[in-house]
């Protein structure tokens, strides 16, 4: 099995950290790019440790990929496969942080932007074990086999796209909203208004809100 690794950022408390935030970024990316999230959501869980793990394949063009991508073909069938190639080597991370650190899966909020974002909703809802969040920035949400059903957990979520987008289909989070909600999860959704494939600052701030509420349950 591949294990990933990536840069981290200590809880801001100096302490050892009693939460993790798990950060996945996408296609030709690496772990650095959304480690720089860190900074402006310390505050709200000052025990955490931010970590950004580099996904586990390369790219012909630099950066790592979570899965391949088939440019030329069907990219919503790539995709799907993807997710479901792609699980073993995330969740294995996660328990591995869990089983390393003590931090409690409950404890742990599951962020990620495009690819990354569909890796953190499929594995987020396909887990026995409830995190304390899921929220995906520009992406797309793949049901992992048994969604819906009692022996999967039911995680809060959050959902931010532009509405410009031209990589994802911002059309593709709607349906992740209402699919998502209409299976009994409590869905946090939101749209920002003449963005396109990036996190804006209000996308960003709805997305601290929604760590603030989760964090305070």
């Amino acid at each position: 099995m591949i294990k990933l690794s990536g840069p981290m950022m200590p809880p801001a408390n100096g302490q050892e950290p009693d939460a993790a935030v798990v950060l996945l970024h996408g296609y030709g990316s690496d772990g650095n790019d959304l480690i720089g999230l860190a900074p402006h959501w310390r505050h709200l869980l000052p025990g955490a440790l931010f970590v950004s793990p580099n996904a586990p394949v390369g790219t012909e063009m630099g950066g790592f990929q979570w899965f391949p991508i088939d440019w030329t073909g069907d990219r919503l069938a790539s995709r799907q496969t993807g997710v479901i190639e792609a699980r073993p080597v995330l969740e294995g991370f996660l328990r591995d942080l869990w089983a390393q650190t003590g931090i409690l899966p409950e404890r742990t909020i599951l962020a990620g932007f495009s690819q990354g974002a569909m890796m953190a909703l499929h594995v987020g809802t396909g887990l026995p074990e409830k995190l304390m969040g899921v929220i995906g920035f520009s992406g797309a949400f793949l049901p992992p086999e048994g969604f819906g059903g009692e022996a999967l957990a039911k995680p809060p979520i959050c959902l931010v796209h532009g509405d410009l987008d031209d990589v994802v289909d911002p059309n593709l989070s709607s349906e992740a909203n209402t699919l998502l909600d209409e299976a009994g999860f409590d869905v946090s959704y939101h749209v920002s208004r003449g963005v396109g494939h990036r996190i804006a600052p209000d996308g960003l701030g709805f997305a601290a809100d929604f760590i603030g509420r989760v964090a305070a349950k």
